[in-house]
């Protein structure tokens, strides 16, 4: 009896196993199949845009979350798709389609396209685990919070989104190309090839039309409204000045209402004399901030009319430090830069700004980057012509700081490092942009053995370059007056962000990584590029001492490029100390 049913169950197996088979057959020719085909999915292409969006979950400069990293991931996706696409074709059109065995058959052909779909889908789960866990090594690096493996998958979802669209849109692209070429092929009788030249030159030229006359050129002009009513705001907390050293003040050529939103916060920012005399042991002067806004006058050289009056009444000329700041896109002057000048001059100081734009800085670098070039040199050299009328031996040190776009409005005034070490008296520049010309040709030049992370420049003799306290210590060689400063840390992407990403591997990518940045950062074609674009939106928002955010280094800057008479570690420390708790109770620094 038990043999009996034991030969029925065997009988029935591969009865039972062909049944199983023949049903997934019916699913796969009559749901999944037309679905595929429906998406009209390239199988090359996929493998690839699951190639590209892996990479893409490698590490950058800096942690990102699943959302920025969700866009991102879609974007190289969709680039991968495109580029797998026309490989594809390529590799048919010029050798598949000559094989005897091309296309393959049954069951070769759908096991092939079965093995990409699942090994993709599979290969970037498996890659996004591991993703999570160098964003958390990232953070843990920066003192940042850390992600969780479960809220990063949905990095993978947003991608598949973002893909998905841009793939919808180029395919809309195409059947519009086809669409025309079939007019043009009634109309004109020309041949396809010749139809299709012109539906794409068509399509291309109205997208680029749309894209720079209307959306960019649009989007242009509404963000500049946008920020020019912001300018009208005022800081909760900045009150106007009612000392006669500050522009804005009752005694100011230049009204308080006309200095925009980030003129009237740096008139009405800074340490009392009474704080600064606690640090410093000592009398302090009432520091001098001399500003112009956009609003303060109609044209650029009127209002630098309106800057040279403002240094002469507030008696600027008479002080030992004067500090020429060109600003960010927005006239932005960090606060904290600010006082720490002032703090180390012990209020014997005038500093001057100018602002140039209602734009941001991110911006003004794309949009406006040859105007803040030349609001630079102007307020530079409008200053620099009054400075020099006065006696040499009483006029006071002309010092430069810049930062971010701010570096680059300051470069703009000079040809080269010998034209800026003649005109000034010393340089403070912190996270310059890749493209500064001046940057970049120092950094190209450096000494043979150093890093482009890290690089020396004639054994640091006139300009350093530094990411930390500890890279300023250096005692051992000669810093000759002018002194001319770099503050970069490894970790800015403002610093290292550059179009050459995109199909150039760096130096600073093959060599040891610098200060906090992760060793598991590689690079790859493309997709690098767009990581480190995607780091500038977070550049500031981390810990002190990475990425943009540069905190109280800008202090140790001050105190090297000055180099203040009888001024120690100890009073470095002991003012970094006050420096903090200023910053920390005198509201948002932007």
């Amino acid at each position: 009896m038990t043999e009996t049913k034991t030969r029925e169950r065997t009988r029935d197996q591969p009865r039972s196993t062909s049944s199983r088979l023949i049903a997934f057959a019916r699913v796969r020719d009559r749901i999944i199949l037309p679905i595929w085909d429906g998406l009209r999915l390239d199988y090359t292409g996929l493998a690839f845009a699951s190639l590209f969006f892996c990479w893409s979950l490698t590490p950058s400069l800096l942690p990102r979350d699943w959302l920025f990293q969700g866009l991102i991931g879609g974007l190289n996706a969709a680039i991968g798709y495109g580029f797998g696409t026309a490989l594809g074709w390529l590799a048919r059109r010029l050798f598949l389609n000559r094989m005897p065995w091309w296309p393959l058959h049954d069951p070769w052909g759908p096991a092939l396209k079965v093995f990409v779909v699942i090994s993709s889908i599979v290969v970037s789960i498996v890659v996004l685990v591991y993703s999570a866990g160098w964003q958390r090594e990232i953070a843990h690096m920066m003192g940042a919070e850390r992600t969780t493996t479960s809220g990063y998958i949905r990095t993978g979802l947003l991608s598949l989104l973002v893909a998905a669209t841009i793939v919808a849109v180029w395919r809309s692209l195409r059947e519009i190309v086809r669409w025309i070429a079939g007019r043009v092929i009634r109309l004109l009788r020309v041949s396809l090839p010749v139809a299709k030249t012109i539906g794409f030159v068509t399509v291309a030229a109205i997208s680029l039309l749309l894209i720079d006359g209307v959306l960019l050129r649009g989007s242009y002009s509404a963000v500049n409204n946008i920020f020019s009513l912001e300018n009208t705001t005022t800081r909760d907390g900045a009150v106007q000045p009612q000392s006669p050293q500050r522009s804005g003040s009752p005694d100011s050529i230049a009204p308080w209402d006309t200095l925009g939103f980030q003129g009237r916060d740096f008139v009405s920012r800074g340490m009392s004399t009474e704080a600064m005399e606690a640090v410093n042991g000592r009398p302090a002067l009432e520091p001098i901030r001399v500003y112009a806004g956009l609003d303060t006058a109609d044209t650029a050289d009127k209002r630098m009319d309106v800057v040279i009056d403002e240094l002469e009444r507030t008696g600027a000329f008479s002080r030992s430090v004067l500090v020429v700041i060109p600003t960010t896109g927005t006239g932005w002057v960090n606060p904290t830069a600010a006082a720490a000048i002032e703090l180390v001059a012990n209020g014997d100081s005038a500093l001057v700004a100018s602002q140039y734009s209602y734009l941001p800085s991110w911006i003004s670098f794309l949009a406006d980057r040859h105007k803040a070039a030349e609001a630079g040199k102007l307020l530079i050299d409008r200053v620099r012509d009054r400075w020099l009328q006065e006696p040499e031996e009483t006029r006071p040190k002309l010092m430069i700081y810049g930062e971010s776009l701010g570096t680059q409005a300051g470069e703009g005034a000079f040809t080269d490092l010998g034209d800026l070490r003649s005109k000034v008296d010393g340089v403070l520049w912190v996270g310059p942009p890749n493209s500064n010309h001046l940057w970049r040709a120092l950094v190209d030049r450096r000494d043979p053995g150093t890093t482009e992370v890290a690089p020396q420049y004639s054994h640091g003799m006139v300009v350093r370059f530094a990411d930390s306290t500890t890279d300023l210590e250096n005692g051992d060689s000669e810093w000759l007056s002018p002194r001319v400063l770099y503050l970069q840390h490894a970790t800015d992407p403002v610093v290292w962000w550059s179009t050459d990403l995109i199909f150039t591997r760096p130096d600073w990518l093959h060599e040891p990584p610098g200060n906090a940045r992760t060793p598991s950062m590689k690079w790859f074609p493309i997709v690098t590029f767009w990581q480190v674009s995607a780091d500038l939106t977070n550049a500031a928002g981390v810990p002190n001492g990475h990425g943009h955010n540069y905190g109280t280094l800008v202090l140790d800057g001050w105190v090297s490029v000055v180099q203040p008479e009888g001024w120690t570690a100890a009073d470095t420390e002991r003012a970094r100390v006050a420096l903090d708790y200023y910053i920390e109770n005198s509201g948002p620094e932007k």
